[in-house]
């Protein structure tokens, strides 16, 4: 061995011809996979390994497609399992009893309604009182239904707010249980579809609760309905007004997108949420028919439902949109320095950079066509359309800067705003859209299925 020294090498490196070692690592299972093939010595370019925790008790795992929820399907369609198909044998003798006790209430509450209605024609004032007292004959009949139903006991939680706190209730809809507890609670006003007016006796029954028809379908008529909406509830000797935000029924496990009809008016709201507890039976009327659903419930020992009455929601006056608020949001906008001044450069850009939206055109076109009425293609200051467009917005405009606003649009002040005269001073003045934004909400803008909201 070479003398130590600071420059040898502690390892001295092996002749030029000394032979190398090479280790090989085999794979059991390839090994296995190339002599079953007959590849001996052959490479193969698919490995199949060994599972490094199958120690653990793991077998593997997949992963699963990505699932589309569903709001209104019905966790159990079918009926399964021994328990189930023996409490149906059981309740078959007591769903009968059931169904007669049903068919007697309603029999009741129909003549009882009948007989509150008689000679009644001035339906746009609030019912009179002596008809409202023969009405609780009614109101008690629609308890014995949902005892029929199988709700011998529903479990409460909060109480319902004074109707002078808050005139506008609103309640998810689950089922055909809700407005059936909400008219022996409450009796509100309700906001349902013009279809249920030709319902055999229940839609006798519903015209008793002062109902307010909309069609959804009809710009009109959703003007309408959020008109009497602010009516009736700013008055207190109507009822409070009852709406289901989600315009129909779900499975209660989700939230859809909500109408804004109890949302414009400005008034509190009291939210209640209703849950139907349940193991075996899913009462949401969901994808389920409507006699299926209803010999399920006839057919169970009790059906479980609770009722949850949620604090006020008041929008007070600091919250409410004003047209000092609404024009801060805008200068917000374009104070993109945020120094708390604009210069003109700012203000142009920002006009600008909005009449260049994609989008911009398409939802001029469509505020006009959501406020025109009938036959007609103007929006006519008369008939308030103008001010009906430009309120949800700004609830507190009063009558002069409406006109104001509409003398705007006006070019040629014929008390009309065509089409043309529309866009050109959305043209001329593009931060104006805004004031539109609310009618848009929820709405397709494009083909692509762009909505407003994402945008405003």
């Amino acid at each position: 061995m070479a003398d130590n020294d600071l420059a040898s090498p502690l390892i001295s490196s092996p002749p030029s011809d000394h032979p190398h070692l090479i280790l090989t690592v085999q794979d059991d299972t390839d090994t296995d996979h190339n002599n079953h093939n007959g590849n001996h010595g052959s490479n193969s370019t698919h490995h199949h390994f060994r599972n490094p925790y199958a120690f653990l008790g793991s077998d593997g795992f997949t992963v699963p497609g990505s699932t589309t929820a569903d709001p209104f399907r019905n966790h159990t369609l079918e009926i399964r399992g021994l328990y189930e198909w023996l409490k149906i044998g059981i309740c078959l003798p007591i769903a009968l009893a059931r169904l007669v006790l049903f068919g007697a209430s309603l029999l009741i509450g129909f003549v009882a309604t009948k007989l509150a209605l008689q000679g009644w024609k001035d339906k746009k004032n609030p019912m009179p009182k002596w008809r409202c007292r023969i009405m609780w004959i009614t109101r008690v009949c629609t308890r014995c239904i949902l005892f029929s139903f199988g709700y011998h006991w529903i479990r409460r939680k909060g109480k319902p707010a004074p109707r002078e706190i808050a005139p506008i209730v609103v309640s998810n809809h689950v089922s055909f249980i809700e407005p059936i507890f909400y008219f022996y609670e409450l009796f509100p006003t309700i906001v349902a579809s013009e279809s249920h007016d030709s319902l055999p006796l229940v839609g006798t029954i519903i015209r008793a609760m002062q109902v307010i028809y909309v069609n959804r379908f009809s710009a009109s008529s959703r003007k309408h309905a959020v008109s009497e909406i602010k009516r009736k509830a700013s008055c207190d000797r109507f009822p409070r007004v009852l709406l289901f935000p989600e315009g129909t029924t779900t499975n209660g496990r989700f939230l859809i997108s909500f109408e804004l009809g109890a949302f414009i008016p400005g008034f509190p709201i009291q939210p209640v949420t209703v849950r139907y507890p349940h193991v075996h039976f899913d009462q949401s009327w969901g994808h389920i028919s409507l006699a299926k659903l209803m010999f399920r419930m006839f057919t169970q020992f009790h059906n479980f439902m609770e009722v949850e009455y949620l604090p006020v929601v008041s929008p007070l006056d600091n919250k409410k949109e004003s047209a000092v608020r609404f024009s801060e949001r805008i200068f917000a906008f374009i104070d993109v320095e945020k120094s708390g001044s604009i210069t003109f450069k700012q203000f142009l850009f920002g006009s600008v950079h909005v009449l260049k939206q994609p989008l911009f055109r398409r939802a001029c076109e469509l505020v006009f066509s959501e406020y025109v009425s009938g036959e007609n293609d103007y929006i006519s200051e008369q008939e308030n359309q103008f001010g009906e467009s430009v309120r949800p917005a700004i609830p507190d405009l009063n009558e002069d800067e409406v006109h104001e606003l509409f003398n705007l649009f006006d070019a040629d002040g014929d008390g009309r705003i065509s089409k043309d005269e529309f866009w050109t001073c959305l043209k001329r003045n593009p931060l104006l859209i805004a004031l539109f934004s609310p009618c848009l909400l929820n709405k397709d803008i494009s083909q692509d299925g762009n909505r407003l909201e994402e945008i405003v």
